[in-house]
């Protein structure tokens, strides 16, 4: 037992490290280029350019503020759930475990950027017709798809605990 747990908490660290890396590697990349251009704007095909924005908010840019002491609530609230999220991630059982972990990846990378740059920075502008999502970055992704699959897990998990008790 005690054998498997620690080759479970490689794989999760790995994972976690991994995505993190992934992470801060596309973000050091655009943030170079960036320093030695000025900017960036890199179109790439009519429905995704490379746009780098400063976020200062959470999640796709919400709850942005310029007051420092919000920023610095909002950053304690976001390492907490961090926390949560480690808990969840150990005490899962499975897939959800791992799937904990990718969250906790794309997580760590964005506070980290909080930490370190006081914003998050976003770079991926997918479009359409002149339809922007929001600007995002290569952690969003892994904590979107993260949550989404928790959400498919606990939708077939219902479902297959109601087909058992009936």
């Amino acid at each position: 037992m005690i054998k498997f747990l620690n080759n479970k908490f490689i794989y999760y660290f790995l994972i976690t490290l991994f995505i993190f890396a992934l992470d801060r590697t596309s973000k050091i990349y655009v943030i170079n280029i960036a320093e030695t251009y000025g900017q960036v704007d890199i179109y790439i095909n009519k429905f995704l350019n490379i746009i780098l924005v400063w976020n200062s908010g959470i999640g796709f840019g919400l709850f942005s503020f310029e007051k420092q002491f919000a920023y610095n609530l909002i950053t304690l609230i976001i390492a907490l759930v961090n926390c949560l999220i480690l808990y969840l991630g150990i005490k899962s059982k499975n897939f959800k475990g791992f799937i904990f972990f990718i969250i906790l990846g794309g997580s760590l990378g964005n506070l980290f950027d909080r930490l370190y740059y006081s914003a998050v920075p976003d770079f991926i502008d997918i479009n359409y017709n002149d339809f922007h999502w929001f600007i995002f970055n290569v952690a969003d992704i892994f904590i979107s798809l993260g949550i989404i699959c928790l959400i498919f897990v606990e939708l077939f998990s219902n479902k297959e605990k109601e087909r058992n008790e009936a």
